[in-house]
């Protein structure tokens, strides 16, 4: 019994060892290295204060604030620890409810907006946590977002031209805008990344 125990014993020392702790501590140190920011977080920083995180969406409810993709994490919703999505099917009743509640929700918000409502605005992600919208999602707030602000509508047009990002490189997704990012320019605050 000894002959095979010490081997066994020394076998998970070391495999505890090299994986528990060294090939942690080097990916980690290799992550830093090469991603800081996204390794601190994307904790986005304004005026000095951290506002939020590129990478983890926020509910905003002003009409003069870009909405972003609803959220189904509970309890609350953008939950980063309670990342998760609705798991409901496109033929369950409680979605197609949910979905026609969020559509009242956006032209009760904007009444003169005619402009078909995009998808990403009344379907929540697999995550909950959605940081961006489309190109499209963005376009259809500009008229309550102006009017709310009292802006020209070319003014938030630019903002969303400015802060859209192009397809991950150059072939994968959709161009898209970070919401934080463009409530942060409607305020006209200087945002960076730690």
């Amino acid at each position: 019994m000894d002959s095979h125990l010490r081997p066994a014993l020394v076998i998970f020392g070391a495999l505890t060892v090299v994986c528990g702790v060294l090939y942690p501590m080097a990916v980690t140190g290799i992550g830093a290295a090469a991603f800081p920011s996204q390794v601190a977080g994307s904790i986005v920083e304004a005026g000095g204060k951290p506002v939020g995180s590129t990478l983890i969406g926020q509910s905003f409810t002003s009409p003069g604030y870009f909405w972003g993709r609803p959220s189904a994490t509970a309890p609350m919703a953008n939950n980063a620890s309670g990342s998760s999505g609705s798991n409901q099917g496109p033929l369950n009743p409680a979605l197609v409810d949910a979905v026609k509640s969020r559509i009242d929700a956006l032209k009760a918000a904007d009444p003169g907006n005619t402009a078909s409502v995009p998808v990403d605005l009344v379907t929540a992600s697999a995550s909950g946590l959605d940081p961006e919208i489309s190109l499209a999602a963005a376009q259809y707030q500009v008229g309550r977002i102006a009017a709310a602000r009292a802006l020209d509508a070319a003014q938030v047009q630019a903002i969303i031209v400015r802060e859209t990002r192009g397809r991950s490189f150059g072939f994968f997704g959709e161009p898209r805008v970070n919401v934080l990012a463009l409530n942060l320019a409607l305020d006209g605050k200087t945002a960076h990344t730690r």
